[in-house]
């Protein structure tokens, strides 16, 4: 119980920390008059992986790389399958052209290079992290030239905070993302441990699931 406890309350920091962290980071590109389209692309959309960042770095600075790497996986396998499935059973769901010509194309392609690396001694090592941290600027790259593109400006109207108050929502979200990380972990390799499982298999299954729901 202790360690479902302690997967809860971080679960709930974590969920809660991340809206926070990303409402403080969106207001204050806000107030800097940088578009809401650049905001939705990277604060926003990035915003919504903080917890399995969190978790994942967390996970390998512990030692537990089962969880980080199969929190990662099982992520995008729940995100694909099971959000992508039920959300397509009610309703159609178009595709633009480059959705269809270059995220998915690309969503594959580091998918082949993430199975690439980790045969290529059945482990990912630093060199590894950095060709895939390249490989994502690579994709900011692609997001800045698609709000070029757009050049969709800020929406007028829109509630303005003050900096203290950004600047103390990114702070405490901040706070709460790492607090929260550290007691998912825990709590995830107690229950491995107590059930007899590799920490992989939590990590692909209880917490991959509940960050995905």
């Amino acid at each position: 119980m202790w360690n479902v406890l302690l997967l809860i309350v971080g679960f709930l920091c974590l969920i809660k920390g991340a809206d926070w962290f990303v409402d403080g980071a969106s207001k204050l590109a806000g107030r800097f008059g940088i578009p809401q389209l650049v905001i939705g692309l990277t604060i926003v959309a990035m915003g919504t992986s903080l917890p399995e960042a969190a978790v994942s770095i967390q996970g390998a600075i512990k030692g537990t790389a089962g969880i980080a790497v199969g929190n990662v996986l099982g992520s995008n396998i729940f995100n694909v399958l099971v959000i992508l499935g039920v959300t397509a059973l009610l309703a159609v769901l178009p595709l633009q052209r480059s959705t269809l010509f270059i995220e998915i194309p690309y969503m594959l392609l580091i998918t082949v290079v993430m199975l690439v690396l980790g045969m290529c001694g059945m482990n990912i090592s630093r060199v590894d992290g950095a060709l895939l941290w390249g490989l994502f600027l690579v994709y900011l790259g692609y997001l800045w030239w698609l709000t070029r593109r757009n050049k969709e400006q800020s929406e007028t109207g829109e509630e303005l905070w003050s900096v203290t108050k950004c600047l103390l929502f990114l702070i405490i979200g901040g706070a709460f993302i790492v607090f929260g990380s550290d007691l998912t972990v825990d709590g995830a390799c107690g229950l491995a441990e107590m059930a007899g499982i590799s920490e992989r298999v939590v990590g692909l299954t209880i917490v991959a699931l509940t960050f995905c729901s």
